[in-house]
């Protein structure tokens, strides 16, 4: 990649609010990113809901029994983007709960920057939950499958 180019990227990015780019041109790739010292603020619209009266407990005083917390390996996010758990969507999920995967299977696609990037898995294990919403936004290193050995 011509050192021109990379230096036009670094301009265009200081001027803009962009924090980070990834660019890939055959077997080249290229990573720009400012990080500041200030966490980012990110404001989301949330739909406002009148505040609701808390539940009565069970008589007797006992708490009501929880849901069992999965434990296994988190498989992460690489990027920030959107997440999908199908290739296109008439197609069928990579991965279910309760299925058995190897290292180097695709789990998912995180779509950044109008690229399709196939996330594969690192473990081998079975998937135990889900965690994110098909097309919903996700971070960098959010938490994305829980996996059991």
């Amino acid at each position: 990649m011509d050192i021109r180019k990379i230096k036009k990227l670094i301009e265009l990015i200081e001027e803009s609010d962009i924090e980070e780019i990834e660019i890939n041109e055959g077997e080249e790739s290229i990573r720009i990113s400012r990080r500041s010292s200030q966490p980012a603020i990110i404001s989301q619209m949330a739909p406002s809901f009148p505040a609701m009266a808390p539940l009565p407990t069970a008589p007797g005083g006992a708490e009501p029994a929880t849901a069992a917390k999965p434990t296994g390996q988190t498989i992460k996010s690489p990027m920030v983007g959107t997440f999908y758990r199908c290739p296109s969507p008439e197609s069928a999920p990579f991965v279910e709960v309760g299925k058995q995967i190897k290292t180097g299977d695709t789990i998912c696609v995180v779509e950044a920057m109008k690229m399709m990037n196939h996330i594969e898995s690192d473990i081998n294990g079975v998937i135990e939950a889900i965690l994110v919403e098909d097309g919903e936004a996700v971070e960098f290193d959010q938490p994305l499958f829980i996996v059991a050995n």
